[in-house]
């Protein structure tokens, strides 16, 4: 049976970033995530060095993992070169894997992610695409938003950009080829699987709450995570 801890020790990041660990703190005390949240990248470190399967369970089922931003400044001070963050990406990807992102509040919004970014990307080519950013399912920009989608064409051209039209600028058109290629990539890197996996652990959550779940952004678990 494979282990977390070998599954971890196999990740090319894990490898890069946890050589030697001295527990100094530098790494939390230079982290913007933990002056703001319970988030602690050195106790991260320690729990993962520790290879104890129940303690990175914890991890894989827990908030902390989620609070971390990824702006790497864990990499420019650590002492002994190590990179917390990576590790955090590897605990992430492991999480997802095998399910356990939908035991914390954080971790349930993974679907948010994939279905907006991920989404986004593949119909798009860009990461953020405004259309894409819909009123019912970003209640949080209020009713300017829906005049905004409303009027979207001439908004954008009115800040220089070609939104969603050939040519050469901001938010043009990605050419099919482009985005074939995209496809191709996520592919061959596994990233539907991983895909598939975040929206069958998820609809099974939704089922274990008792809320509704569908493939559009109009039911109950979708509503509840944003929360």
């Amino acid at each position: 049976m494979t282990t977390i801890s070998s599954r971890l020790k196999a990740d090319i990041r894990f490898q890069d970033g946890l050589k030697a660990c001295m527990n100094c703190g530098v790494c939390t005390a230079i982290c913007p995530a933990a002056a703001y949240f319970d988030y602690d990248p050195r106790e991260i470190c320690q729990d993962v060095q520790s290879g104890d399967e129940s303690i990175l369970i914890g991890l894989l089922k827990g908030e902390q993992i989620w609070m971390c931003g990824q702006c790497l400044s864990c990499k420019t001070r650590c002492p002994r070169d190590n990179t917390p963050g990576y590790i955090i990406q590897v605990l992430r990807k492991i999480s997802q894997e095998m399910g356990y992102f939908v035991h914390s509040r954080l971790g349930r919004q993974q679907l948010l992610l994939k279905r907006a970014i991920g989404h986004s990307i593949l119909e798009t080519g860009y990461c953020v695409h405004p259309k894409l950013i819909r009123p019912e399912t970003h209640r949080e920009q209020g009713p300017v938003w829906e005049w905004v989608m409303d009027n979207a064409r001439e908004v954008y051209k009115k800040c220089g950009s070609l939104y969603y039209e050939e040519g050469l600028g901001g938010l043009r058109k990605i050419d099919s080829d482009t985005l074939d290629e995209m496809q191709a990539i996520f592919q061959e890197t596994g990233a539907f699987t991983l895909f598939d996996k975040i929206e069958q652990a998820s609809e099974a959550k939704a089922a274990e709450m008792g809320l509704s779940f569908s493939d559009d952004d109009d039911n109950e678990y979708l509503r509840e995570i944003q929360l």
